[in-house]
């Protein structure tokens, strides 16, 4: 990556800050990293630093990650946040994922992880640690209410559900009896449709367009 980042780095636990700082510090990538321990402070501090890559942690005191996204996307909408979580955050996902956060990342992620969630969301792209997406896909239901789409039709929101379960493309034929051609055809159009790139981005669709809950 020849570009160099800034990175603005919120927690309210200095040990975690600053071991990550140090991970960043010395990565090729990064430029200039700023630190807030709460989103109050973040917030302030977008006043004089311009990241291109905040990471977020969702829950701190004073004002919460999912409050502090909110507040900050809603001032500057091309702001890329990735949220930092452990197994216990789980019901914050969905939250986040409206707040606008574009990835999310373990607290115990290894470092190389870390780097590929910046690289990726960087790039315009959402990204997951796999344990976490892994905890969104066994968690989605369906709603009963799921509003009427005109971007998708009533079998892409069927192969759609079974795409974001974690289905391969074979399994979703044997699961809704049509042929894998015709499911490669379907993920073909939903990712056209959605322009999504993956797994993960078609779950922030799915989340967002309110089709499935966690």
């Amino acid at each position: 990556m020849s570009v160099k980042l800034n990175i603005f780095l919120v927690d309210d636990h200095s040990l975690f800050r600053e071991g990550l700082r140090f991970l960043l510090a010395n990565s090729n990538f990064v430029a200039e990293i700023k630190e807030a321990k709460n989103g109050q402070e973040f917030l302030e501090g977008l006043q004089n630093f311009k990241p291109d890559i905040i990471l977020m942690d969702i829950d701190m005191p004073i004002m919460n990650g999912i409050e502090a996204t909110l507040q900050a996307i809603k001032n500057d909408s091309h702001l890329k946040i990735i949220a930092l979580s452990m197994y216990s955050d789980e019901n914050f996902y969905t939250e986040m994922i409206e707040a606008g956060a574009k990835g999310f990342l373990l607290k115990n992620s290894q470092f190389i992880d870390v780097e590929t969630a910046i690289k990726e969301v960087y790039n315009g792209r959402n990204y997951f640690s796999p344990e976490i997406l892994s905890l969104i896909i066994r968690g989605l239901n369906r709603k009963t209410n799921t509003p009427i789409n005109h971007e998708l039709t009533k079998r892409e929101l069927e192969v759609l559900l079974n795409i974001c379960q974690g289905l391969s493309n074979q399994e979703i034929s044997e699961q809704l009896y049509i042929s894998k051609r015709t499911v490669d055809k379907h993920r073909e159009n939903i990712l056209l449709k959605t322009q999504s790139k993956n797994t993960a981005e078609l779950v922030v669709y799915a989340i967002k367009k309110g089709y499935f809950e966690i």
